[in-house]
Order: C-alpha cells, then sequence, then structure tokens
C-alpha cells in the first residue's frame, strides 16, 4: 500500500504490524474503536538514524513538517499532587505548557516530564512516544490543528517506525481533550 503522506517505500495497516509495536500500543490498536476504522492507521517502518526532525523530512518528504504532530509528556503539580498528561501539537509549534496546559489542568506549575517519568509510564522509547495507547485516565490534549489534517506523522511507541493517523481520530483518542492554544508558534 502507498502511504497518503512522505515518501516511504510502503504503509501497512497497524492491525497488520502489531508485532512492531511497543505493547500498549498495539493493545491499543487491537481493541481500537471509533468512526476511524483500525486499519486506517498505517504503520511505515523507518530508520532510526533518521530520527531526528530536520534529517528525517529530508529523508521521506519535506511536506511531512507540516503533517507531523509530536506527542509530549508533561506533569502538572499542585502541592503534592502529580498529574501526568499528554499535549499533541503539530511538529512546527510547540505546547504551550506554562499558560494553556497550566490552565487546563489547574496546576500551579507544569514541566516536561523527565525522560524515565515519560517512558516507565507510557512503556514506549523516548524519542517514539505517541497519543495512541497512553495509560487509561491520562488526559490527551490536542490543538485542533491536528485534527484538521487528513493524515498526521506521529510516533509508533518505538524509535523505529511511525504511524500515519487519519487526523479526526486524535479527537477520539481516549482521554482526548481538544484544547485551542494548544500549539504556538
Amino acid at each position: 500500500m502507498h502511504a497518503p503522506i512522505g515518501n516511504f517505500d510502503s504503509a501497512t495497516p497497524a492491525p497488520d504490524r502489531l508485532d512492531e509495536l511497543t505493547a500498549p500500543v498495539a493493545d491499543a490498536v487491537r481493541h481500537w474503536h471509533g468512526s476511524v476504522p483500525a486499519d486506517r492507521i498505517l504503520y511505515v517502518d523507518t530508520d532510526p538514524q533518521w530520527a531526528d526532525t530536520s534529517v528525517f523530512v529530508e529523508h521521506y518528504g519535506r511536506d511531512l513538517l507540516e503533517q507531523s504532530a509530536n506527542c509530549v509528556v508533561v506533569a502538572g503539580r499542585r502541592g503534592s499532587v502529580t498529574t501526568l498528561a499528554a499535549c499533541v501539537v503539530l511538529s512546527t509549534t510547540r505546547a504551550d505548557v506554562n499558560g494553556v496546559v497550566r490552565r487546563h489542568l489547574g496546576a500551579r506549575k507544569v514541566s516536561f516530564a523527565s525522560m524515565d517519568t515519560a517512558t516507565g509510564e507510557t512503556g514506549m522509547e523516548y524519542g517514539g512516544i505517541t497519543p495512541v495507547g497512553l495509560p487509561a485516565g491520562w488526559p490527551v490534549l490536542v490543538d485542533p490543528a491536528v485534527v484538521d489534517l487528513p493524515y498526521v506523522l506521529v510516533g509508533s511507541g518505538r524509535r523505529r517506525g511511525k504511524l500515519l493517523v487519519p487526523g479526526k481520530a486524535f479527537a477520539e483518542l481516549p482521554g482526548a481533550v481538544l484544547l485551542e492554544g494548544l500549539g504556538v508558534a
């Protein structure tokens, strides 16, 4: 199958490549529900040596820069309570952690979660964290610009491989909250 975006050798429905995904991502794909069928989520094999965004888009297609999203794990703190959440924004923007995210989480302080916390809590590899398969109960804060795209490139849970996900599927993820102004230039 030809990938709908980017210059990839092939794209395979994610349900047919569960062996390439981390356990939480594979489980989420296996139990997928919503208006977007699971087989519309595609897996593309990528080489970890091209993982850096600028090198990645040079190798797999410049159009991917505007069609890629980053998923970052944040920790919001208020007193002794810490809330972990994920922010999904276009790769051409950054998450407004100290404004939109802090207010939404009702936190005094929000910071990016440490690598150990992000990987330990998600069961995913650093540099490949995806909003598909995050722990139950986590808020998944999504910039509406991500949902507006026909397809979006995101991590697969591993540094090798990516998922191509129809934009509207992000609004249907467990815990998804669309937040205007989440992604800022």
